[in-house]
């Protein structure tokens, strides 16, 4: 599967609960939705993923990419210390200027 630099990037920090290289693929003024919160700034984001990461650890694998101009939605097997682990999760993502700009995690 051929995925855009960005996503490999985010794939990565996420595997290796690295919640500031995580927020860096973000802009500064991203936002994230996620369990029916939304976090906006790359400061939030490090700040909810960083918890994510404690609570969760979770892992992703991609299993499926579709892309349409600058929106992208990213399927993934994410796996964790979670109720129901392994799950499919779609991301979809906004993507502008090599950065994520919003990302919404929906089951």
């Amino acid at each position: 599967m051929n995925l855009p630099k960005i996503i490999t990037d985010l794939i990565k920090a996420q595997d290796d609960f690295d919640s500031v290289a995580y927020a860096n693929c973000f802009s500064d003024t991203a936002v994230v939705f996620d369990e029916g919160k939304r976090h906006n700034g790359r400061k939030e984001i490090e700040h909810w993923i960083a918890d994510a990461n404690e609570r969760y650890k979770s892992v992703m694998k991609p299993v499926g990419y579709e892309e349409n101009g600058t929106e992208s939605i990213l399927k993934a097997e994410v796996s964790g210390t979670f109720p129901g682990s392994p799950i499919v999760l779609s991301y979809q993502l906004q993507i502008d200027d090599e950065l994520i700009q919003s990302l919404k995690i929906t089951g």
